[in-house]
């Protein structure tokens, strides 16, 4: 993954910034195959991203568009490569209903697109239980996180656990679909969220881990 996907929008009105786009996800690709890496987290583009000032606004129609050409793109390379690119659901404004993130995947008719499910990400506007049952298969990855829906903004993001998420109906739904893969805990990080001992993440992060794949 690179958090450099949001200073390069895919979906962005500047061919230069969608090249720049397009050039990152050629060298994902092109590093996964060289570290023996089978997926890898790409953000197909942004509608609006609240939490950077200044970001540009993409009217939805051409966000995807333009998201579906950065994908087509790819896709030969990824293929040949042997690497799923699996598109993320974050904060874009954009691919923001299960049934829409599906549609999406599926066009492409390749095994080679998949999803990259952040549980907590759904939180705002959803319920991940119904995203899993609904992608199945499509999902190659999984990020766990919490999130505090009274919130409303990035500062609900919170640890494990102290979140809304019914962990027990996201384990329950990643079982029925067959889910065996990797699961990472993407946590935000602990400065300045932790002003002191922010070493105590990682152990808290770890215990919350444990008990929530226990369910």
């Amino acid at each position: 993954m690179s958090f450099l996907y949001w200073g390069a929008n895919a979906a962005s009105a500047d061919p230069a910034v969608r090249a720049k786009a397009s050039a990152l996800l050629a060298r994902q690709i092109e590093c996964a195959e060289h570290l023996g890496i089978d997926t890898i987290l790409a953000v197909p583009g942004a509608v609006g991203v609240d939490f950077i000032p200044g970001a540009e606004t993409v009217r939805y129609d051409l966000a995807y568009d333009r998201a579906t050409e950065f994908i087509k793109a790819a896709l030969p390379a990824a293929e040949k490569a042997g690497v799923t690119i699996a598109v993320e659901n974050v904060w874009n404004k954009f691919l923001i209903s299960p049934l829409e993130m599906r549609a999406f995947v599926d066009q492409f008719g390749s095994k080679n697109v998949g999803v990259y499910f952040d549980v907590a990400n759904t939180l705002a506007f959803g319920y991940p239980e119904h995203w899993i049952e609904i992608l199945g298969s499509r999902i190659k990855r999984v990020h766990f996180k919490d999130y505090r829906r009274n919130v409303g903004t990035v500062d609900g993001f919170c640890d494990l656990l102290s979140g809304d998420v019914d962990w027990s109906a996201v384990m329950a739904a990643l079982h029925k679909v067959g889910y065996d893969g990797w699961i990472a805990a993407e946590m935000i990080p602990p400065v300045p969220f932790y002003k002191h001992c922010p070493e105590v993440l990682i152990h808290t992060t770890s215990r919350a881990m444990d008990a929530i794949l226990a369910l």
